[in-house]
C-alpha cells in the first residue's frame, strides 16, 4: 500500500529519493504513552515495499507530554540505511518490512 503524500517529506539517502511520513495523529496507544512513534518510508517515484520504522520516542501530539522530540531527517536517513542493512528491498512488491529501533522506549503507566 502506498503512502499518501499529503504531508508526506522527500528525503534523498545514497542519491535515491523516498518519501516518509509520520501519522499526523496518534493511535489510542501513543497517545497515552504506550507504545513509540512510526513512521513509513517508501520509494518516492515507484513505490515497492513500505518501511514501517518503530522509533524510540513518543509521538509528537501525545496527550500527556507537552513536548516531544521531533524525528529528524538525520533519523530517517538512517533507518533506512538500517532497514537496507537487514534486508529491507524498497524497489519490490510485498509485505511491509517492521523495522524496530523501540530499545530504550519506556511506556508509561498511569
Amino acid at each position: 500500500m502506498a503512502l499518501v503524500k499529503k504531508g508526506s517529506r522527500r528525503i534523498t539517502v545514497d542519491g535515491i529519493t523516498y518519501r516518509w511520513r509520520i501519522r499526523r495523529r496518534p493511535t489510542y496507544c501513543q497517545a497515552l504513552l504506550w507504545s513509540p512513534l512510526t513512521y513509513a518510508v517508501e520509494l518516492a517515484d515507484s513505490p515497492g515495499s513500505t518501511l514501517v520504522v518503530t522509533t524510540n520516542q513518543s509521538h509528537p501530539n501525545n496527550w500527556r507530554i507537552e513536548s516531544a522530540s521531533a524525528v529528524v531527517p538525520s533519523a530517517v536517513a538512517d533507518g533506512i540505511r538500517s532497514a537496507q542493512a537487514n534486508g529491507w528491498t524498497p524497489e519490490k512488491p510485498g509485505s511491509p518490512f517492521h523495522l524496530d529501533q523501540s530499545e530504550g522506549f519506556f511506556p508509561s503507566s498511569y
